[in-house]
């Protein structure tokens, strides 16, 4: 079944924009893995101190509380990385790794929560052995966890670097006159959404236009509260104009006719 496995997974919206994740491979997984068990383990190991004291009164109670707290933190570290940094930990981060929902949606806490409670049976009976087999079994690269929370892990891939006079809009980019809320916008927007809005905006003239009014307005409420623009900078721009202007200044040319954006 291994041969059936996707490199990639392409997603649709229902506005048909279509886009892709490579998938992070077994191997990637493992050693991200490594790195997260190493960081996870100091963490415990240092709460685990704490828990020593009680061994003055009794070592069962000792050892019941040490037992607790490494399951705490093993679980939380997943948990609090994945939620604040969305959907990476220390490990995926240093290896270009991101848990991302497998039908594009935004990434909710419960999944999160799910998939790494779901640790507790992925790793038995050492070293992730039911884990890696069910990553190795599933098309998309699924431990158990991800297939019960709908997720997979994906690479992360630069942008694209767009050709930007269609990106631009036909008028001044009003939101380049406020280059630090523009340099906010390159830091904050996630790349997924910035991929669907550079694909929104090449096959804008290919979609209905009430589909096209909900697509544009959807990235627009996605990308307004990222850099807060006065409203002196947002007057008269519709909510393509509005998503247009945000992809100009994130891709904006750099001194020498670079596209600066994230790498």
């Amino acid at each position: 079944m291994s041969s059936t496995r996707r490199s990639s997974l392409a997603i649709e919206t229902p506005e048909g924009v279509v886009f892709s994740y490579e998938l992070a491979t077994p191997a990637a997984r493992a050693l991200a893995w490594l790195v997260d068990a190493a960081a996870s383990g100091a963490a415990a190991a240092v709460t685990g101190r704490a828990s020593e004291l009680l061994g003055l009164l009794s070592k069962d109670w000792a050892q019941a509380v040490s037992l607790l707290l490494f399951f705490v933190v093993s679980i939380g570290y997943g948990i609090v990385f994945e939620w604040r940094w969305r959907g990476q930990t220390l490990g995926k981060r240093l290896f270009g790794l991101r848990v991302v929902d497998a039908q594009g949606l935004r990434l909710r806490l419960q999944q999160i929560v799910l998939r790494n409670l779901m640790r507790v049976i992925d790793i038995l009976p050492v070293a992730y052995l039911v884990g890696g087999l069910a990553c190795l079994l599933s098309r998309n690269c699924q431990r158990l966890g991800d297939q019960a929370a709908n997720t997979v892990v994906a690479r992360e891939r630069a942008w694209d670097d767009p050709e930007i006079e269609r990106l631009a809009p036909a008028r001044y980019n009003s939101l380049l006159a406020w280059p630090r809320l523009a340099a906010r916008l390159r830091t904050v927007a996630s790349p997924e959404a910035v991929r669907i809005a550079l694909q929104a905006v090449a096959q804008r003239g290919g979609y209905d236009p009430l589909a096209r009014v909900e697509l544009f307005g959807s990235l627009a409420d996605y990308f307004r509260p990222l850099a807060a623009f006065p409203p002196a900078a947002l007057e008269g721009l519709s909510d393509e104009e509005f998503v247009r202007s945000v992809l100009g200044a994130i891709f904006v040319p750099a001194p020498g006719g670079a596209i600066r954006g994230r790498p």
